[in-house]
């Protein structure tokens, strides 16, 4: 049976699934993503799986391993085309390997209901060697890489080039707290406590809540922003609004935000500087100035100290500081010497 989806939105306050794709066992999946997570989990999932069966054009309850393994194909690209960055093509191996983990939910999901026998996304690829964790090779390799950072002065020379108190309290959320981009939007009044020099995230990612401490620089430009820019009259109790134009007065958008930064960064001639690159400016230098790694993890919401581990190498100096004193505890108990015995004795 041949299915092409199309992604249509349902209206707000209806009963129907709020996003659907045509086909009543995709739509009922999203349904159930729906109730379990968040809206852009919902959104990202339907457009992931909307590819997969737009380039398949199969019936979900006739895809095979086969066709799962032509999506990956298609979705590299010309490999006559590579990129600078990591060598690769087509899509980020990232973006690649969370539509594959949109695909493999829904048939978990259609498994579980006994639409289908077996999920036809393959958990890996038989290697000659067997692994420890008893699963093959990766379908799709990503490369480990070092998320990027800003210097002190490009960090300094991109608030100068911010226009509004609003924008440069919304950079200082990302760049002295940590916070996400949907953390920093997603800020109300009541999660705000200057008092304490600390904020409440209500909702990070995972839905996980937590009460995380601010520099009072950010509290005092707060300030700045509700007295002279913030419309007196609000039909939102988020802190951060749009300020002229039909939508004033409303939340601002992640697009708005982008657009703010964008701009801002092309002011200040930096080549880089990006909302999850503020965040991980921050606790990059918390690492510096000697903030344990448990800390940094409970500032930045991660679930897993494995995701904070990042941080050593990239606070500049660790490295280099921890092999130093390693150096010097070796010419302290006279490895130079030691190796020399050893090498008169070699045969």
């Amino acid at each position: 049976m041949m299915w092409m989806p199309c992604l249509v939105e349902s209206p707000a306050g209806s009963e129907a699934p709020q996003l659907r794709l045509g086909h009543p066992l995709v739509d009922r999946y999203l349904e159930f993503v729906a109730v379990r997570g968040r809206r852009n989990t919902m959104l990202a999932t339907a457009y992931d799986l909307k590819v997969f069966f737009s380039v398949v054009g199969k019936d979900p309850v006739e895809v095979t391993t086969a066709d799962v393994l032509g999506f990956i194909t298609s979705q590299r690209g010309d490999r006559r085309v590579v990129r600078l960055a990591d060598g690769e093509s087509g899509l980020s191996p990232r973006t690649i390997q969370r539509r594959l983990s949109s695909v493999s939910g829904l048939f978990s999901f259609l498994v579980a209901r006994g639409d289908v026998e077996a999920n036809p996304v393959p958990r890996g690829l038989a290697t000659r060697t067997p692994r420890r964790s008893g699963r093959g090779a990766p379908l799709v390799r990503a490369p480990r890489t070092l998320p990027r950072i800003l210097e002190p002065e490009e960090v300094d020379a991109l608030v100068g080039a911010l226009r509004r108190w609003r924008d440069r309290a919304m950079v200082e959320a990302m760049v002295l707290g940590g916070l996400r981009r949907s953390e920093t939007l997603g800020l109300r009044f009541e999660d705000l406590k200057p008092g304490e020099r600390r904020v409440f995230i209500a909702e990070g990612k995972g839905g996980h809540s937590r009460l995380v401490p601010m520099s009072g620089r950010f509290f005092d430009t707060v300030a700045r922003y509700l007295d002279e820019e913030r419309p007196r009259v609000s039909a939102t109790d988020r802190v951060f609004v749009v300020l002229k134009g039909p939508n004033r007065g409303r939340p601002l958008s992640p697009k708005g935000l982008e657009q703010i930064i964008r701009g801002a960064r092309a002011r200040a001639g930096l080549e880089h500087a990006t909302c999850h690159e503020l965040r991980h400016t921050c606790l990059t230098r918390l690492r510096e100035a000697g903030m344990s790694l448990e800390a940094i993890q409970a500032q930045a919401g991660h679930r897993s100290i494995e995701s904070t581990r990042i941080y050593l190498h990239l606070a500049n100096g660790w490295l280099a500081d921890e092999y130093r004193r390693a150096v010097d505890r070796i010419d302290s108990d006279g490895f130079a010497r030691t190796v020399t015995e050893l090498g008169e004795v070699a045969p």
